[in-house]
């Protein structure tokens, strides 16, 4: 699997709806890349934490199953 490198410092993140109200269990992501969907975790988000890079159609997929 390659490592890739894609500036993240002007992506705006959006929580997901389903997560908790107290901000300390969310998971996050940015729309606007054409061919990857960023997905983080608050938690760790100020701190630099990982972020998970994920294929667009890999995840519409993942969605589209979890609405199932």
């Amino acid at each position: 699997m390659a490592n890739i490198e894609i500036d993240l410092s002007a992506a705006r993140w959006r929580k997901s709806s389903y997560s908790n109200g107290t901000g300390g269990e969310c998971v996050e992501v940015s729309d606007g890349l054409p061919a990857h969907v960023p997905v983080r975790d608050s938690k760790t988000a100020q701190d630099g934490g990982p972020v998970l890079l994920f294929p667009s159609p890999a995840w519409s997929a993942f969605v589209a199953d979890l609405k199932r």
